[in-house]
């Protein structure tokens, strides 16, 4: 059993503040690793962190697990937070999420492989081609991300 399972026996489905991380991973020709979860919808790999853990831990820990691929070194991009994150699951329980965002450029191995589980299929999209079904967040985040990279350019 996990961290908030255990928290679940005790609060049921009260409200938490739980604290995760997301990873844009972008490969050497700028594309942007994204993966299709079991409800159908296409995000960057990411989750909740596991006690003691750090977010940097849990970012890559969550790219190899969901994805297959194995990354290095993890660049902040921001902190997102507020009742405009809050989440009503299904099963009536609710959190309030910290998400903490990174980007990594360094793809250390690994095979790109969707996990079976959380993601049923994984792979890398150019800036301008990506999937319907896309989290509007995580669009505008990676349009801001292509914007401020072709800038400095």
């Amino acid at each position: 059993m996990g961290y908030i399972e255990d928290l679940r026996k005790i609060v049921g489905n009260q409200p938490l503040i739980l604290v995760g991380v997301a990873v844009a991973v972008i490969n050497e020709k700028g594309e942007f690793l994204l993966q299709k979860r079991s409800d159908g919808l296409w995000g960057v790999p990411g989750g909740f962190i596991e006690l003691g853990e750090s977010t940097e831990e849990a970012g890559r820990r969550e790219v190899l697990e969901e994805t297959g691929i194995e990354i290095g070194n993890l660049e902040l991009v921001g902190v997102f937070s507020g009742k405009q994150h809050y989440v009503k699951l299904p099963n009536g329980d609710e959190f309030y999420p910290v998400t903490i965002a990174y980007i990594s450029k360094e793809i250390k191995g690994g095979v790109l492989e969707a996990d079976g589980q959380e993601t049923t299929e994984a792979k890398f999209f150019k800036a301008n081609e990506l999937p319907e079904g896309l989290n509007p967040l995580i669009k505008n985040l990676i349009n801001q991300y292509s914007i401020s990279f072709s800038n400095k350019k």
